[in-house]
């Protein structure tokens, strides 16, 4: 796990390539991510997983991407793979 002063140079750098965008509608991705911290507060099982380091990041890098902990991605990604929403774009 990285140190804060690491991640908010991360975070800066981030910034500074523009990689970042303005959110077109506020109100819809609100919702959005209030149904992901409800989702990640009715857990009610804990799992242990191994995996590899490099997985493990590259997860953590989606996640913040998408501005959700790794864990609720991961949660997430379970729970469309179950339901069969959750497609190989291969194929």
């Amino acid at each position: 796990m990285s140190d804060p002063d690491s991640e908010e140079r991360e975070l800066l750098e981030s910034y500074d390539k523009d990689e970042w965008q303005s959110v077109s509608d506020l109100k819809s991705e609100s919702e959005r991510y209030r149904g992901y911290a409800k989702a990640t507060f009715r857990k009610d099982k804990r799992v242990n997983i191994r995996m590899s380091q490099k997985d493990l990041v590259a997860v953590q890098k989606k996640a913040l991407e998408e501005g959700i902990p790794y864990q609720t991605l991961l949660s997430s990604i379970i729970h469309k793979y179950v339901s069969g929403r959750l497609t190989d774009k291969n194929t």
